[in-house]
């Protein structure tokens, strides 16, 4: 028996959410995303929910799915605070910005697909090259390797995992996280989608170092946008408030799902994770462009 849902009007099974939402955040935290890139379209294509309040949705979705995710890393040693912050820093600002090019500019899914897969293909691009590139691939780190933090700035952090050190400029991923910012507001994301191809693939860290940061600044962008989206349709005029009885069931499919893939993360080495976020990047890039 089917259940409609009052605030989207969608209609389906109650199983049907928390299922999908646990296989594609299983595979989604191993590589520092929730999967809310590829549930976006889900709700669009298969639910039918294509209003703007399905972006508030999917925020919903992140917020109660990361929590277990996140504290799972963090009790491993695998917490990277100052990439956190970064991250935070230039993320929350731009959601603003990105709810208002959804709504006045993007409310039509057929303008709103392209954008979003035009995204989505360049992040594909940019893992492609880290992919076939001559970088070596990461094997698994060892089963106890923790993150340490050696050295913080304005231009430079330093840390130490499985036995490497690794450096980024928190300033270049301020300028990225506030872009993803803008993204993130309009598709729906917190982020973490465009930020751990980002940070794979042009900052070259490890996966096993930048899952937990990408997932943090994801919740905390997260929460700000539902908050965005929920008063937004109180004064804009504008249907954008999230369902938040689908987004609930979503997101407890996503933090058992989300949990489970952070326990077998470090298990896996890094160049599947890599791959399997290429070819869904890739998937749903395809997806938004050629589908009016």
């Amino acid at each position: 028996m089917t259940f409609l849902f009052p605030a989207s009007q969608v209609e389906t099974w109650l199983w049907l959410p928390p299922l999908v939402s646990f296989v594609l955040a299983y595979f989604g935290a191993m590589a520092g995303v929730t999967g809310a890139f590829l549930l976006l379209p889900f709700q669009m294509s298969v639910l039918g929910y294509t209003t703007p309040g399905v972006s508030g949705t999917n925020f919903i979705y992140n917020v109660v799915a990361i929590p277990g995710t996140v504290f799972r890393y963090a009790g491993e040693g695998r917490f990277n605070w100052p990439l956190v912050l970064a991250i935070t820093v230039g993320n929350v600002p731009g959601l603003l910005f990105g709810y208002l090019l959804r709504i006045h500019y993007l409310s039509d899914p057929g303008l709103f697909r392209p954008f979003a897969g035009v995204v989505l293909l360049g992040l594909a691009m940019l893992l492609a090259k880290r992919i076939f590139g001559r970088h070596p691939s990461r094997p698994a780190p060892a089963l106890k390797a923790r993150l340490s933090v050696e050295e913080t700035g304005w231009c430079e952090v330093c840390y130490r995992f499985d036995g490497h050190l690794y450096t980024f400029d928190p300033r270049v991923v301020i300028v990225v996280s506030l872009v993803t910012g803008v993204v993130g507001g309009a598709y729906g994301i917190g982020g973490g989608a465009v930020l751990a191809p980002f940070c794979l693939g042009v900052l070259r860290l490890p996966a096993h170092s930048i899952a937990a940061a990408c997932l943090t600044g994801t919740f905390i962008s997260s929460l700000v946008g539902a908050v965005i989206y929920h008063l937004g349709a109180l004064t804009t005029g504008f249907d954008s408030r999230p369902d938040y009885l689908l987004g609930l069931l979503f997101g407890l499919g996503g933090a058992a799902g989300g949990y489970l893939g952070a326990r077998t993360q470090k298990h896996v080495p890094e160049m599947p994770i890599k791959i399997g976020l290429f070819l869904v990047l890739l998937f749903i890039a395809g997806r938004y462009i050629f589908t009016s």
